[in-house]
């Protein structure tokens, strides 16, 4: 071996063993709460990754999303048709605001929504529940904020996983999350003209 290399592989000696010291006191396991949350792309897909992480491990989860509605997206189409033993799925919004036009309706379809969450969230076979933009419907005050925190905090069984997605997540809820990431927008396509396309953004 070459000085370099030497003095490489104890440097790389010296972190791994700093790590595995680090790594050593990690002992607690706990159900999650994760938010992915802020401008740019990639936060639902992000909760996705982790839902088909999941079913791979053949580990029982759920999805109910707020407000996207009905439209044929890739995930939704593949866990109805092939996960549905192990992945329930329900879409419960009817679109965006700016689309439905009509709050009351938004609220009552966030509030039902909201309802499916708990059943969920509750039923302790479900190891992961995703709550797909969430956020937006919290932000526009279609539900609770305290109350969704009081429930996630008081009546979320000990080892589910709970992630919430949407831009604008409120301080109340970023307060008890154990794991948050927030997507920074650097540039998109949408800016330069370029429309959703499928395997991208569905």
């Amino acid at each position: 071996m070459t000085p370099d290399s030497d003095r490489h592989a104890m440097k790389m000696a010296k972190k791994k063993a700093a790590r595995d010291k680090i790594m050593a006191t990690k002992t607690d396991e706990k159900g999650l709460i994760i938010v992915h949350t802020g401008k740019g792309k990639g936060k639902s897909s992000a909760a996705f990754g982790m839902i088909f992480r999941c079913i791979a491990h053949g580990m029982q989860c759920a999805v109910v999303q707020f407000i996207k509605g009905g439209m044929s997206t890739g995930e939704r189409d593949m866990i109805l048709d092939k996960f549905q033993d192990i992945c329930s799925f329900h879409t419960m919004g009817e679109g965006f605001t700016w689309e439905t036009q009509d709050r009351d309706r938004d609220i009552e379809m966030a509030k039902a929504a909201w309802e499916k969450a708990k059943d969920l969230i509750r039923d302790e076979a479900n190891k992961m529940v995703l709550l797909d933009e969430i956020n937006i419907a919290l932000r526009y005050d279609y539900l609770d904020i305290n109350e969704v925190v009081e429930f996630l905090v008081e009546e979320k069984p000990h080892m589910t996983h709970v992630v919430l997605t949407g831009r604008n997540a409120k301080d109340e809820l970023i307060e008890i999350a154990d794991l948050v990431t927030e997507m920074e927008l650097i540039k998109h396509p949408f800016r330069s003209g370029i429309k959703a396309q499928i395997g991208v953004e569905f």
